[in-house]
């Protein structure tokens, strides 16, 4: 039966509800409010799934087709109306549980009319992907949904909005304010209803092109693996959950900080959780300042009796540890009100400190050092952001660069602006959400004639076992025979070396026929050896300044062009093309790479201009990359995306194509000479599947370029969320050879830039002013 509080569905450009005869509801969402009901909402059925993606890929068509003037219009009355209107809609996000402040909003809106204005002029070689999802948790705030939703709005792209339980009311409210502004209907719908299940079923459709989730991990996982070869590129931020650092030095002003880090971990952003680090020589300062404090609060609310249990839990055994608790009052033996606590002495390894309750705690360290309190913060899986409090600069630039997280804010917290990029380090995301940097995820470069992950139905596989054959007929090694064919070693840690397995497989040219070479069958624990080289030399080499990673290039670029001749030959032999195709392949390389060096000089770093104070915006390395390397122009493609890993700072793991691997193995003697530090770069030849498994399972490779079989591709999306890698991944059909796939001799400036981008994560420093 209908009722009257009842919030129907969204889509092309009207609320959709049971009475209209048309849907059909299967069950209801209840919003809670202080133990009360706040709304009703419909759980999305197939039939209005349908519907919806037939609605956004018509309004696609329509809202891409308007100039970028006229979208800008559209976004600058969407900002008036919610002059008039942000107040109900926040009063409406505070009633859910997702506050979000109507000056925020007014100025998110205004900030990305004017992208929409500038995309044409600013960035005219790049263009909307399409229909894009967006997904929320039930825990995720309004802002982070719009943090989403508008720049892929003011990019030229339809959106299709899943909120969580807490955002829909806000969500719905939102869309129906934009169709009054007179967008196409359909470029905005909503669907609501269970967010694990309901983003599964709209990432299968093949009308949706790209999928961006924002909330905890838990769901995040969850929508990564039912997406996992469906085709459909996802990016993600995990926004609710993370561990945060609030670094207090002894050069700080303590009264301001303790006053800041109460507002921070008992008042302000619940999403986050953080622990705080004070430096030894003003602890009890601290320490004294946090209890007079503390006696003015009142108790506040957890949200279920699992969450208190959890909290009484933490609380009883970091007591029993040794730690002191700081609390405005004595907990109360049952229910949903708990004091503010601060838990004083904790160990880094204690419970509460590496898995906090959901719960208004914060776990109190020491330090000694600057390099001490670095440590501390790096300790956490989480990289989403940091508070770093002392009135020395130098101390505060030196700390935040050396934090490994998205956003660092000087001696203030918890303050947000659009043009700043916000990048979550490490299990925090794998894209950029804000500033320019932002829409790139919205935008692919026009000159693209392909998407890199064709729509496909996920094939049946067991993930516990990929990898484990060896199909590739295996012998002895053969390295020290002294006849030929010759046998090639791999690259790792700067040197030229066998495999741990001691076993090499035989390399044959395209039309079969006899052994051309003989290469190491690499397996598990090569990988594991060049993981720990390249993750040895990757700091210093990201320290190094771009003018000497620059040189660097410019004589590996050298060192190729000596070996012009070797390098042609192994080419075509190796995949039959002729000597004048082979020589071009390796003229080409060498160009790739001295672009490369000349790229380094272009580092695209600034200082955008929030609404108060100042900030810089810095591009950072990801860290330790593995490549799986694709078929076509086996040597200028490895050197393509070696060119970008390392002139970005990064070091790289890289498996040759396992039909050509004789360029790149022969590519090694111009490492051997070369000035770049020993682990830089590492090659592990061997079953593509294997290596493919291995470097997926290791924790410390950050992310992972992937050319290969659609397999590969579902195995990696399953597979690389804990932790989370980023991945670039590219399905290569196995009838395509050395000449099928990506074009990789085009030089237009959007495949290079395109290319950079997925070579670093951002960074933000927030610095405030009086």
């Amino acid at each position: 039966s209908y009722c009257p509080s009842l919030l129907g569905l969204f889509i092309d450009g009207r609320f959709v509800r049971p009475s209209d005869g048309r849907l059909t509801v299967d069950c209801l969402f209840v919003c809670c409010c202080a133990g009360g009901v706040t709304c009703t909402i419909v759980c999305t059925a197939e039939a209005e799934l349908s519907i919806c993606t037939s609605s956004s890929v018509s309004a696609f068509k329509s809202w891409s087709a308007l100039s970028c003037s006229q979208r800008a219009k559209v976004l600058l009355r969407l900002s008036g109306a919610l002059v008039q209107h942000g107040q109900c809609l926040c009063e409406l996000c505070d009633l859910s549980h997702a506050p979000c402040s109507a000056p925020s909003l007014i100025r998110l809106v205004q900030y990305y009319s004017s992208w929409a204005q500038l995309r044409d002029s600013l960035m005219p070689q790049w263009t909307p992907l399409g229909v894009v999802a967006v997904v929320l948790s039930d825990d995720c705030s309004f802002y982070s949904l719009m943090v989403k939703v508008l720049p892929a709005l003011a990019m030229g792209n339809s959106v299709i909005v899943i909120p969580g339980r807490s955002t829909a009311p806000a969500a719905l409210l939102f869309a129906q304010l934009f169709m009054g502004v007179g967008p196409p209907a359909g470029v905005l719908n909503v669907l609501t209803g269970n967010d694990i299940t309901l983003g599964a079923r709209v990432a299968q459709s093949e009308s949706i092109n790209y999928m961006s989730y924002s909330g905890n991990k838990q769901v995040c996982v969850f929508v990564c693996r039912a997406t996992a070869g469906v085709g459909v590129p996802v990016s993600v931020s995990v926004t609710v959950g993370s561990i945060c650092p609030f670094v207090i030095f002894e050069t700080a002003d303590v009264d301001s900080a303790v006053d800041a880090v109460i507002e921070a971990a008992f008042k302000k952003n619940k999403e986050v959780r953080w622990q705080l680090f004070v430096q030894d020589s003003v602890v009890d300062s601290v320490v004294a300042r946090l209890q007079l404090r503390l006696t003015s609060m009142k108790c506040v609310s957890v949200c279920a009796d699992a969450d208190r249990l959890q909290v009484d839990a933490a609380v009883q055994e970091a007591q029993q540890q040794g730690a002191t608790l700081l609390q405005s009052c004595t907990a109360p033996p049952s229910g949903l009100q708990y004091p503010p606590t601060v838990l004083c002495g904790v160990a880094p390894s204690s419970p509460c400190v590496v898995t906090p309750p959901p719960g208004p705690l914060l776990p109190l360290m020491t330090f000694r050092s600057n390099a001490e309190a670095v440590t501390l913060g790096n300790h956490s899986p989480h990289g989403q952001a940091a508070s770093i409090w002392t009135e020395d600069l130098t101390l505060a630039l030196e700390t935040a660069k050396s934090l490994s997280v998205g956003v660092v804010w000087v001696n203030s917290h918890s303050v947000s602006d659009p043009c700043l990029p916000l990048s979550g380090h490490k299990d925090s995301g794998t894209c950029t959400d804000g500033g320019q940097q932002g829409l790139y995820q919205f935008l692919r470069p026009s000159s693209s004639s392909s998407t890199p992950l064709p729509r496909s139905v996920p094939v049946s596989m067991d993930y516990t076992t990929f990898g484990g054959g060896a199909p590739l007929p295996i012998i002895p090694d053969q390295s020290d025979v002294s006849s030929s064919p010759q046998s090639f070693l791999q690259f790792v840690g700067g040197k030229a070396c066998k495999s741990e397995s001691g076993c090499s497989v035989a390399v044959r040219p395209p039309g079969g026929g006899g052994v051309l070479a003989y290469c190491p069958d690499g397996g598990r624990k090569d990988v594991r050896n060049a993981v720990e080289a390249a993750l040895k030399v990757q700091p210093g080499w990201m320290k190094k300044s771009p003018s000497a990673r620059a040189q660097t290039l410019y004589a590996l670029a050298k060192g190729l062009e000596s070996k012009r001749r070797d390098l042609a030959v192994s080419i075509n032999s190796q995949t039959g093309v002729s000597m004048e195709e082979a020589e071009k392949e390796v003229e080409l390389s060498v160009s790739r790479l001295n672009e490369w060096a000349a790229f380094c000089h272009q580092v695209q770093g600034g200082g955008p201009l929030p609404q108060s104070g100042s900030a810089l915006s810095l591009p950072e390395p990801l860290g330790v990359i593995g490549m799986l390397l694709p078929d076509r122009k086996p040597l200028l493609s490895t050197l393509t995306v070696l060119g970008a890993a390392v002139a970005t700072g990064n070091a790289v793991v890289m498996v040759p194509s396992q039909s050509y691997p004789l360029p790149i193995l022969t590519f090694i003697q111009v490492l051997q000479s070369s000035d770049l530090p020993a682990g830089l770069v590492n090659i592990i030849t061997g079953n593509k599947d294997q290596l493919t498994a291995a470097l997926a399972n290791h924790s410390v490779i950050k992310a992972i370029w992937y050319w290969g079989s659609a397999q590969g591709c579902q195995y990696l999306q399953h597979t690389c969320t804990s932790p989370l890698k980023t991945l670039s991944l590219f399905c290569q059909k196995e009838t395509e050879g050395p000449e099928g796939g990506l074009d990789w001799t085009r030089s237009e400036p959007t495949f290079m830039e395109e290319l950079w981008r997925k070579a670093v994560q951002w960074k933000s420093v927030w610095i405030p002013t009086a």
